[in-house]
């Protein structure tokens, strides 16, 4: 299974607001929920937020996940519903020329949340994630489960976290853009604050990312949960 991640940004001239309600309420429900292939999906909003993190900020507001079997992607891409459907309501809203796409493998989850449900309250920090130069890919991504991951999931406050890696064919002709996306998931934007001005933060977490990642490839956002299809996978 594929956990595709879609970072979107508002056409010229439309307010963030008018691009998440646009993105959640009509292209996600009358376009992209009738690609059959697509298992699960949910789009997260955006939330200002001064802690973010990346130069320049990333202009994004907004992230599709999207849940579907590897050997039924290029299916979905070929669909009438995809090309005569999404595909052509996407100018309309969003602009695709700063879309990023990132797609990974099977979650890894680092610290099991008590489940995911369809109106949730938390919110969560995505971070897109590069290793640092002459690191090898083997390498970054056994480090980035270990060591690091365990540095992550004692951040006080966190109530689930994820990384995900990148699928090996987003290699197979050039270097992957990102290696990999992790998400942490808070109570609110006050736990949030918390957690990124604490000492495991800055003592142990900051320490970790300078030897494991690429400070010039590193993004954060802020976001709330939308499900358009789940959590529960559909047929």
């Amino acid at each position: 299974m594929i956990h595709e991640f879609i970072f979107a940004a508002p056409k010229p001239g439309m307010s963030a607001q008018a691009f998440q309600d646009y993105w959640v309420k009509v292209h996600a429900v009358n376009y992209v929920s009738k690609i059959h292939q697509i298992k699960r999906y949910l789009i997260d909003t955006r939330i200002p937020f001064d802690g973010d993190v990346g130069t320049p900020p990333l202009p994004h507001q907004g992230i599709a996940e999207i849940w579907l079997p590897a050997e039924e992607q290029l299916a979905s891409f070929q669909s009438d519903e995809f090309l005569q459907g999404a595909r052509l309501d996407e100018p309309k809203w969003a602009a695709f020329w700063q879309t990023i796409v990132v797609d990974t493998q099977q979650t890894q989850e680092i610290l099991i949340g008590p489940g995911m449900q369809t109106d949730p309250s938390w919110i969560k920090i995505t971070y897109l994630l590069k290793r640092q130069s002459g690191m090898s890919l083997a390498d970054y991504r056994l480090q980035s489960l270990g060591s690091y991951a365990s540095a992550v999931s004692k951040l006080p406050g966190l109530r689930r976290y994820i990384h995900n890696h990148a699928v090996d064919g987003l290699y197979t002709f050039s270097e992957s853009s990102f290696d990999s996306i992790e998400q942490l998931w808070f109570d609110d934007i006050e736990s949030v604050q918390a957690a990124l001005a604490s000492p495991q933060f800055r003592g142990q977490v900051q320490v970790a990312r300078t030897t494991l990642l690429n400070p010039n490839y590193l993004f954060s956002m802020v976001s709330r949960e939308h499900w358009i299809i789940g959590p529960d996978a559909r047929p």
